[in-house]
């Protein structure tokens, strides 16, 4: 067969109606591709056998959730696991809930609450799929006590690419490779994860304002050992000895005294859709976007710290777990404030000793190129022995910047100045997070020896190397 009967060939294999352009969660990266929906683990293994006889690779993508590239793939097939969504037994004893990849997080905790449980480990949102969170090993804001979500899985069923399926326990070397290899290794089709017991759907909140990272790093460690969950705001303007200034959540979970209390009740926790009853929050985006500048986002990190210093220090509150938890569902379709040009989250890792050195010096990087992150995000973490692992000892410095088409090489040159300074006090990246890293940036902080352990892993599980994204090609992953 010549090579253009093969491109014929190619394209008539594979419908038109089935492209689509699919977009990372930053809105700044998308792809077209080949988009299949199925509904169980056989109807996965028909699609590999198209994207086989049509010559095309496979993309995994659950809610599309990452910021960037790592759930597109131009001109792939993209398998979407959404509508494999089935929660198999839920066990109200002992809180091991059974569920599908689709599964997403509020699944999990619409199924669990009334029974007295939540989810171990949440992201900022609750609408990623399981699959997807595992795929990326995600954290949260209690990451320094609990650890991932990976830690949390007591069994995992996974489809290679050879079509082999194996269940996977906490005992199988394998477990930990799968979990965090960012959908590159696998396809996770099930999972089983212990749910974390509560008595209330509440949590008791603490907020203390600081007023630069001396006093961020004081008030972690203290709380560090006797609270749930801890996490603070940064405002990235702060300059001099206001460097790291912003306000800290510290929470603790409670434990009310009724039998049933109505917290427990998933309507108490759905957020509400309007601003004192009146506003609807669904406009809100657009008066977001016409502060969406550095000159409007500077006033307000201004006004939130002035307002967190005067007003909420040292309060203490009640709240919600879905209003503490999913901060980034609380205005939909904020993203939009964004556009046209969308955003990157860049998020670096570093280790306790250097942390507060390599943070100071992130702000003051940004503030000398005049492309300050309109949102900053500090928490703890500890480490842990998943393959792609992006936990150290130490704090991570999420970061938020607004991308347009003029100051994206600027964007862009800022983030790999601050790579080389993350990297020189060993810290680490997110592939979930990352847009800008460079394949010498993975090769530094992953290391030869769990490079060559993926590289084998690829070679025996996916030796045609069908999975893929657009992330893995840019570093060099596949």
């Amino acid at each position: 067969m010549n090579p253009t009967q093969a491109a014929i060939e190619r394209a008539v294999s594979l419908p038109p109606e089935k492209i689509h352009r699919l977009k990372g969660y930053g809105l700044r990266t998308s792809a077209d591709g080949y988009l299949f929906r199925p509904t169980s683990v056989d109807e996965i293994r028909k699609v590999l056998e198209i994207a086989r006889k049509s010559g095309r690779q496979v993309v995994l993508r659950g809610a599309g959730r990452s910021y960037g590239d790592a759930n597109v793939g131009s001109e792939c097939v993209i398998v979407d696991i959404n509508r494999m969504n089935r929660v198999l037994s839920w066990d109200p004893q002992t809180g091991l809930i059974d569920c599908e990849a689709g599964v997403t997080i509020e699944g999990l905790w619409r199924t669990g609450l009334e029974d007295g449980y939540w989810p171990p480990v949440v992201s900022g949102t609750m609408y990623p799929t399981l699959g997807g969170a595992l795929g990326m090993n995600i954290h949260g804001k209690n990451s320094f006590k609990v650890g991932t979500i990976g830690d949390q899985v007591v069994e995992l069923e996974v489809l290679f690419p050879t079509g082999e399926l194996k269940v996977l326990a906490k005992d199988d070397p394998l477990f930990y490779e799968v979990i965090s290899s960012a959908g590159l290794l696998g396809i996770i089709t099930r999972a089983k994860i212990q749910m974390k017991r509560i008595h209330s759907g509440n949590l008791k909140v603490l907020a203390v304002s600081c007023a630069n990272w001396d006093e961020q790093i004081e008030i972690f460690n203290q709380y560090e050992h006797n609270s749930d969950y801890m996490v603070s705001w940064i405002d990235c303007f702060g300059k001099g000895k206001q460097n790291g200034r912003g306000q800290i959540h510290v929470g603790w979970y409670l434990d009310e005294s009724a039998k049933y209390p109505p917290s427990l009740l998933a309507y108490n926790q759905d957020l509400p859709d309007s601003i004192m009853g009146v506003f609807p929050k669904s406009s809100v985006w657009m008066i977001l976007k016409k502060f969406n500048n550095r000159p409007g986002m500077h006033f307000i990190n201004y006004a939130k710290h002035q307002a967190g210093k005067m007003l909420g220090n040292g309060k203490e509150i009640e709240q919600s777990l879905v209003a503490f938890s999913f901060l980034l569902d609380y205005v939909p379709n904020w993203r939009n404030a964004y556009l046209p040009g969308g955003f990157i989250q860049y998020q670096s890792f570093v280790p306790r000793e250097h942390a507060k050195d390599v943070f100071t010096q992130e702000i003051a990087m940004q503030q000398e190129a005049k492309l300050e992150s309109f949102l900053g995000v500090f928490k703890l973490h500890k480490p842990d022995n998943f393959l792609f692992s992006h936990a150290v000892n130490g704090y991570s410095f999420a970061l938020d910047f607004k991308v347009t088409d003029k100051n994206w090489p600027r964007i862009e040159k800022l983030c790999h100045r601050m790579n080389d300074v993350v990297l020189q006090a060993g810290g680490r990246f997110y592939f979930a997070k990352d847009s800008t890293l460079r394949p010498s940036d993975v090769r530094a902080y992953l290391g030869a020896d769990t490079l060559e352990r993926y590289r084998k892993l690829k070679a025996q599980y996916d030796p045609d190397g069908i999975l893929t994204t657009d992330l893995a090609r840019r570093l060099e992953l596949v």
